[in-house]
């Protein structure tokens, strides 16, 4: 009875030595693992790489942890470089029309301006001044030759000379001459002369116990110095131009316009 107990325990302890042997053994499989990850690791550049699955991991596994927080965002990135630029895209539909636009209110008005500056003289327009109106003071004694009208009404330019019967061009261009004579006692024929020809003739009959009235008119082109003046053509019978104390025979002529200086 007592040796069948002493083989029991010298059979439990067997047994319990061979489980501390057991455990041993794994304990040092594990131990030679660690060593051998800790050479690797540090012989190499490498992440390290988690034990291999056996036994001695399944021993040494723990209850797997709670999920960790969310990671703070990290910073944006800097910004890449702008691409090759598109190609240029139709154009769209036009839009509609809108509405016209109200009237704006009326601006204040502004400060009268101050005045420019004086501008230069100019020159005057009596520099191309050039008139004259004259009248007869009786009959006229000849033929053929200019008639002399000595009645001046106007010639402050002195441009026509009563002591020739002419007028005399002093500035070129357009001129008007005119004149109205009063015919007594005999027929007249009378003709206007520019530079010793005449441009214009005219002719009245005289009718007996009546006094009447020749006239005429003419614009001519005048250069400077060119003469112009009234002549009676013909024979003595027709000189028939007369004037007294109340009937006058005149001669006129003005300018119209200068020639433009070129220049």
């Amino acid at each position: 009875m007592a040796q069948q107990q002493r083989l029991q325990q010298t059979h439990q302890d067997l047994k319990a030595a061979g489980s501390i042997m057991r455990l041993s053994s794994k304990v040092l499989l594990c131990l030679l693992l660690l060593v051998k990850l800790w050479y690797t690791g540090t012989a190499a550049d490498e992440d390290i790489q988690p034990p291999p699955k056996g036994s001695c991991a399944n021993w040494m596994g723990g209850i797997p942890g709670h999920p960790g927080h969310n990671g703070v965002p990290g910073r944006d990135g800097k910004d890449g470089r702008d691409g090759p630029k598109g190609e240029k895209g139709e154009p769209g539909d036009p839009g509609l029309k809108g509405d016209n636009g109200n009237d704006g209110a009326e601006g204040v008005h502004g400060l009268p301006g101050i005045s420019g500056m004086k501008g230069e003289k100019g020159d005057a327009a009596f520099i191309y001044r050039s008139a004259f109106s004259v009248g007869l003071t009786g009959r006229t004694p000849y033929s053929n030759v200019p008639i002399k009208f000595t009645k001046i009404f106007y010639n402050e330019q002195n441009h026509y000379d009563e002591t020739t019967g002419k007028f005399r061009c002093i500035f070129p261009g357009m001129y008007y001459f005119g004149y109205h004579l009063t015919v007594y006692l005999a027929d007249v024929k009378v003709s206007l002369y520019k530079k010793a020809k005449a441009v214009l003739f005219t002719y009245d009959q005289f009718q007996i116990n009546n006094v009447d009235q020749a006239s005429g008119s003419v614009l001519l082109h005048l250069e400077a110095g060119e003469e112009v003046w009234l002549q009676v053509y013909g024979e003595k019978e027709n000189n028939g131009v007369y004037a007294d104390n109340i009937n006058d025979s005149t001669f006129m002529g003005f300018l119209l316009y200068p020639d433009m200086d070129p220049h």
